[in-house]
């Protein structure tokens, strides 16, 4: 989970950078560097592991300068080494990067061809010199990189500094968070907030698409389409609490907003776009022989179980099962020899979800985690861990830490079904595009805010909400379902579209919101005629689906929110966000305790 920091300062700024890259460490990383002007010239200093390795060789080689720019980053092509660490570089600029560029090897064979040469195997590098070449055509540095961003696709957050240009640092973000910070007489940028803390409590955050021009006077912000804008600059308290809001009213829209970069954060960790391959970390015990995986979980950590149920079924063509963790041990489970249990948790720590690990464990299983927190009980109790890189999640409500478990579920599922060659390498190579793409994908979710806002002041009214979905889509249904229920206190069940005549259909009138999670698969003509069914009954319908979708339904989708077409097996991760979104403008409306919902608790150490 990459991050990022930049100084314009007044005296030296490479011991302040490390600084405030230690306040980034929670993120997790693997190598960190720093890049500053000396006399004109970008001189960085970089290395592999832990900041305390960079602070060695800071002490032994110091790095003078007054602008500057520092990242950690987690590993993405191959091993960490000090030669994919960032600042990535050229004679004219040095850059930062958090994200994924998904048109990296277009662009670098492109450059390459010019006569530009890479020193990494990352996809930041292609950015460091597509800026350089339209350096080298005459472009000034704002102009250069205005240009270079609109070539780029996918969701990046970036900091740029020039050669010969001592006062001036640009900032760009797409889908991953940027803040500037405002101090006297210099000027800062950081991908959290909190890493600005020690230096100011003037902080603006940089909307989507919007890019920056900071100077040690101030910053001139533009947006996507080089327009000047005004972005407010907001005074906060120096605490993590309050400045981990950002401009956010809660942390609850803050974390899905950060999904985005999370997400993409993730698939660095698990997938390298330049072999398109997936890695997972060194397990214990050869995938390619077990006979069965089941899955245990609570909560939302139980519905991101369920979708991984049909992607490891679909792809890796092994049975699994999925199961809630509080009442695994009570059903006497039939367990194969050499079989694998794989425990989802956001916290590591659940009640019940560790004494299902310990029963499985007892009953001779191999035993995996899925966690948010690395050192956590469960963690510790693993023979091997899968991690997700959401970062802190305060919201009650899990939202992010959910997407980024579909995303690490997603890998695993792609991987274990190249071990046991039930895919090939072209199979394999088409999943790792379509999850290269979902922190892109996901941003576009997002703009449909507004839409969603004004669906809540509907559904706000209502006793009761059904949600309904087929194949993958139907634990989304069940997803969106407790969300609307805990945070909102509205009455809501999810249900298999099919499932609807055989009972729920009955409760089908005009005052009963119908949300159909309906992306357009194999499924789709299904789910379209359960659609027809409710509105039939005069039902009130609200679709989630694509243009293709939308177009198919004509008016049987008279309210709907259309959403990027993307491959089908990554639609459950990117048809998440949207009923998050629901549920939480439901509950603004509703005037609840939307990131403390009554009688919850963030995570259950209690059978």
């Amino acid at each position: 989970m990459c991050g990022i920091i930049g100084i314009v300062g007044q005296g030296d700024v490479a011991l302040r950078l490390l600084d405030g890259l230690a306040r980034l460490e929670y993120r997790g990383y693997d190598s960190a560097g720093i890049a500053t002007l000396v006399n004109g010239r970008i001189e960085r200093r970089r290395a592999e592991g832990k900041l305390t390795n960079l602070a060695r060789v800071l002490s032994a080689e110091p790095l003078a300068g007054r602008i500057g720019i520092g990242h950690t980053r987690w590993a993405t092509h191959g091993a960490p080494s000090e030669t994919n660490a960032h600042p990535h570089a050229s004679a004219r600029v040095a850059l930062v990067h958090n994200g994924i560029i998904e048109n990296f090897r277009e662009l670098r064979a492109e450059l390459e061809a010019q006569g530009h040469r890479f020193a990494s195997e990352t996809d930041s590098e292609a950015v460091v010199h597509l800026v350089t070449q339209y350096l080298a055509e005459g472009l000034a540095p704002r102009a250069a990189t205005a240009r270079a961003l609109k070539r780029l696709e996918g969701a990046f957050a970036l900091g740029l500094i020039f050669a010969g240009e001592h006062d001036l640092l640009i900032a760009a973000r797409r889908g991953s968070p940027l803040a500037i910070g405002f101090g006297a007489g210099e000027m800062f940028i950081a991908s959290d907030a909190m890493a600005l803390a020690p230096f100011t409590n003037r902080v603006l955050y940089l909307c989507e698409g919007d890019w920056a021009e900071v100077t040690s006077a101030g910053a001139l912000v533009f947006d996507a389409e080089d327009r000047p804008v005004n972005r407010e600059v907001k005074e906060t308290a120096l605490t993590g609490a309050v400045i981990g809001k950002g401009n956010y009213r809660h942390f609850m829209l803050k974390e899905i907003y950060e999904q985005p970069a999370v997400i993409g954060d993730t698939l660095h960790a698990h997938l390298n776009p330049a072999t398109q391959t997936i890695a997972l970390p060194e397990l214990p015990f050869d995938l390619a022989r077990i006979p069965k995986v089941t899955l245990v979980a609570c909560g939302t950590s139980y519905y991101a179980a369920l979708v991984a149920r049909y992607w490891i079924e679909g792809l890796a063509r092994i049975p699994v099962e999925v199961d809630l963790a509080s009442e695994f041990r009570y059903r006497n489970a039939v367990l194969p020899e050499g079989g694998v249990a794989l425990f989802v948790s956001q916290s590591g720590e659940t009640a019940d979800t560790l004494a299902a690990l310990r029963s499985a464990r007892a009953g001779g299983q191999r035993v995996l985690s899925l966690v948010n927190v690395e050192e956590s009980t469960m963690a510790r109790e693993s023979d091997a861990v899968l991690r997700t890189l959401a970062g802190p999640e305060i919201g009650v409500a899990s939202t992010k830490a959910f997407t980024t478990q579909l995303t690490v579920l997603a890998c695993f599922a792609v991987a274990l079904a190249r071990a046991r060659g039930a895919i090939a390498h072209a199979r394999e190579a088409e999943l790792s595009v379509a999850l290269a793409e979902v922190p892109a994908r996901a941003a576009e979710a997002l703009t449909h805010d507004k839409a969603l806002r004004r669906l809540a002041g509907k559904v706000a009214l209502a006793r009761d909400v059904l949600y309904l979905g087929r194949g993958t889509s139907y634990p989304i249904a069940l997803e969106g379902a407790l969300k609307l229920k805990e945070i909102s206190y509205i009455h809501a069940e999810g249900y298999a579209a099919g499932e609807m005549k055989h009972g729920p259909i009955a409760l089908i009138d005009d005052g009963v919101p119908v949300i159909v999670i309906a992306p357009g698969d194999a499924l789709f003509d299904k789910t379209a005629s359960n659609i027809e069914e409710v509105a039939a009954r005069g039902g009130r319908v609200i679709v989630f689906s694509d243009a293709a979708g939308l177009a198919a339904l004509g008016g049987a989708a008279k309210t709907a929110i259309e959403l990027p077409a993307v491959d089908p097996f990554v639609a459950p991760i990117l048809y998440a966000i949207p009923v998050q979104l629901l549920a939480y403008h439901a509950a603004v409306i509703k005037g609840t305790d939307v990131d403390r919902p009554r009688n919850l608790a963030k995570s259950v150490t209690v059978e």
